[in-house]
């Protein structure tokens, strides 16, 4: 990796630490506002919204959303792969109205993030305290259930850094509160991210993540020791999804994880000598993924 991959990469993580920040702050004044006039329950989408145009405007990334209708039959339980903290990037994509998130309690404390997340009704979990754990879901189950809501459960309960389309086990917890309520699971799966930022390898791209929402798994019938064998049922049927996504497809700016570029070369995607026209302008690049332009609409392809 040459000087200037390396000057790049932390020039964006710089550029997208403030942007987060920005956001973090927008969403503490827009949850108060929100708030003021009864609409606290839009403050996560908001906010997340502004987060979202502001990284596709400035830092060149988009996200492409797969079955995305299937997301406005609340109420249901999201559960989704948690991989680097550019999931908050999707999420202001895909976030939908009246939706909230669940989040470990100690980000409650981090300034302009925590405060945020704190007044737009994030709910905050106590790893070390079960009951007040449960306790905390029980009310964000009747919320959802009586308000017509959605909630937004990473059951893998913690960032998985994996530069592999793969998966860590699930928490049984959304599971466990859907079979409670009697609501239905959408499981939402994503691309893996790390052709676009992993900083394990200095990767800071722009590019595109796909995300593709599948079909709905009801829950009306479900007896409580059914509980965990649906888990691992959704588990596999999301890892299965994630492997036919491969990688978000990245313009290969900085660098791309080693796994990135064996997987492609596997799969006969070997990286060629494009010329691609963007908004960026001309650019010429030795890459495994390329930007096509289509007028002002661009999209991304991999080579093949």
């Amino acid at each position: 990796m040459g000087f200037f991959s390396i000057a790049l990469y932390y020039l964006r993580t710089v550029s997208w630490v403030l942007i987060l920040m920005v956001a973090a702050a927008y969403g503490t004044v827009a949850s108060v506002f929100l708030t003021l006039i009864g609409k606290q329950h839009l403050a996560q989408w908001a906010t997340a919204r502004f987060y979202y145009y502001a990284m596709s405007m400035l830092m060149g990334i988009d996200v492409k959303i797969i079955n995305e209708d299937v997301l406005k039959g609340k109420p249901f339980i999201a559960v989704s792969n948690h991989q680097s903290t550019l999931d908050i990037l999707f999420l202001g994509r895909i976030f939908p109205q009246g939706c909230t998130v669940t989040a470990k309690k100690s980000l409650k404390y981090v300034p302009f993030l925590g405060w945020f997340m704190a007044l737009s009704g994030t709910y905050f979990l106590d790893r070390s305290n079960r009951e007040k754990s449960v306790s905390t879901l029980n009310r964000g189950l009747q919320n959802i259930r009586e308000k017509k809501r959605a909630l937004w459960i990473f059951p893998e309960g913690t960032r998985s850094y994996s530069t592999t389309p793969k998966i860590l086990p699930f928490k049984k917890g959304a599971f466990h509160l859907a079979q409670q309520g009697q609501i239905p699971i959408v499981p939402v799966v994503i691309s893996n991210t790390s052709t676009i930022m992993c900083s394990k390898y200095n990767v800071f791209n722009r590019g595109c993540i796909t995300c593709k929402v599948l079909d709905p798994i009801p829950t009306k019938d479900l007896k409580k020791e059914e509980v965990g064998e649906l888990a691992e049922k959704v588990r596999n049927m999301m890892e299965k999804e994630i492997m036919d996504l491969g990688y978000s497809k990245a313009i290969n700016d900085t660098n791309l994880p080693p796994e990135a570029i064996e997987y492609m070369q596997k799969n006969n995607k070997k990286p060629s000598s494009v010329e691609s026209t963007t908004e960026y302008g001309s650019i010429k690049k030795d890459e495994a993924t390329v930007m096509v332009s289509s007028g002002s609409n661009s999209h991304l392809e991999q080579l093949s």
